[in-house]
């Protein structure tokens, strides 16, 4: 059942698809009734397509046989070029239509911090009332890196910590329990990772967080807790990450290291790189050290990326489709226990009048 994407489909996603792409909104009204989700996109303009592409691609390969109906916002307040002002208006929903669409999930991405502490960015006050809308009004709620660590601040006061480096690359996790959104998952579970922060697991434990992964090298992978009536799902990595994605983010960290925008030459992604694609990469930063300076990325090795592999996919696709499946029984449960409640009421009606 390929993915339905609410109002227009944004062109990228059709001209990636081979199959013949997003099934449409008016023949999506004829199908039987599936799994309505929002996709809150907050992430910077130059990652915003390559975000949509990349939850595209896990949702459609996540949902087997049972409708995915998606609609995109994005927060107010995060800082857009003119050309994300134009994609938002192309393609996203107005964020006033948020708040009264019937919804079983959302998913929430994080953006790039201007400040240490969270609360004081500009759009964290409508992410707060995003947060306590999705508590009381969805069945299952998705937190992406900095949204996890923004919705843990929120509702328990759990602080992020700032790390010595950047944790970047693809981590190996281990299973810490059992857990429905679990099953079918190898350890070790690979997820990719790109941070300067994490939360800490004794203090999620006080709070009756549940981690159901962490890594020796990365910390806490994934960890969940029901608020109010809808289980928080949140990632410190990023399962939806592309086969280039790092790469991407690793590219862009070398242009800002040699603008002078950071200090220190990024670290390469951790067990993402094979041997041969590293030792050219080093060889490239030897230069990029010794001549510092924009121009030297015109000798950079394009090439390393052609053979990166997607080797965390499996268990991003088999994560997504236990969490949609979960979606689906609580809606299976809230569907048949007013019914019960109807026919109940009815029956004692008809007691009454006799």
């Amino acid at each position: 059942m390929p993915l339905i994407i609410e109002g227009r489909v944004p062109s990228h996603w059709l001209e990636r698809r081979n199959s013949p792409g997003p099934v449409s909104i008016d023949r999506a009204r004829r199908l039987p009734d599936g799994i309505h989700l929002a996709l809150i996109n907050n992430m910077p303009d130059p990652a915003l397509e390559d975000t949509e592409l990349q939850f595209f691609d896990l949702l459609d390969a996540a949902s087997g046989s049972t409708p995915v109906y998606l609609r995109l916002y994005s927060l107010t307040g995060v800082p857009r070029t003119e050309r994300g002002e134009r994609h938002l208006n192309s393609f996203y929903f107005e964020f006033d239509d948020f708040w009264k669409t019937p919804l079983d999930g959302v998913i929430i991405t994080g953006t790039e911090p201007h400040h240490p502490d969270l609360r004081n960015e500009p759009y964290w006050k409508l992410l707060a009332e995003v947060f306590d809308w999705a508590a009381r009004n969805t069945s299952s709620t998705i937190l992406s890196c900095l949204a996890a660590h923004a919705s843990v601040l929120h509702f328990d006061r759990i602080p992020r910590h700032r790390l010595p480096d950047k944790q970047f690359g693809v981590f190996e996790a281990e299973r810490n329990c059992e857990h429905p959104l679990m099953n079918g998952i190898q350890s070790p579970l690979r997820l990719p990772h790109s941070r300067w922060n994490e939360v800490r697991a004794n203090e999620l434990s006080r709070a009756g967080y549940n981690v159901l992964s962490s890594s020796p090298l990365a910390g806490i992978d994934v960890f969940v807790k029901k608020i109010r009536q809808s289980l928080f799902l949140h990632f410190q990595g990023h399962p939806e990450y592309g086969s280039e994605t790092l790469f991407k983010e690793y590219r862009r960290d070398i242009k800002r290291f040699l603008r002078g925008e950071r200090e220190t030459y990024p670290t390469m992604p951790h067990g993402y790189f094979d041997n041969p694609a590293a030792e050219i990469l080093e060889r490239f930063q030897q230069q990029a050290v010794a001549a510092r300076g924009e121009e030297v990325m015109r000798s950079f090795p394009e090439s390393v990326a052609k053979g990166l592999q997607n080797r965390w996919h499996a268990s991003a696709v088999t994560i997504y489709g236990n969490w949609l499946r979960y979606l689906a029984s609580e809606r299976a449960r809230s569907t048949v226990f007013p019914a019960m409640t109807n026919t109940y009421s009815d029956a004692r009606e008809k007691r009454s009048a006799v």
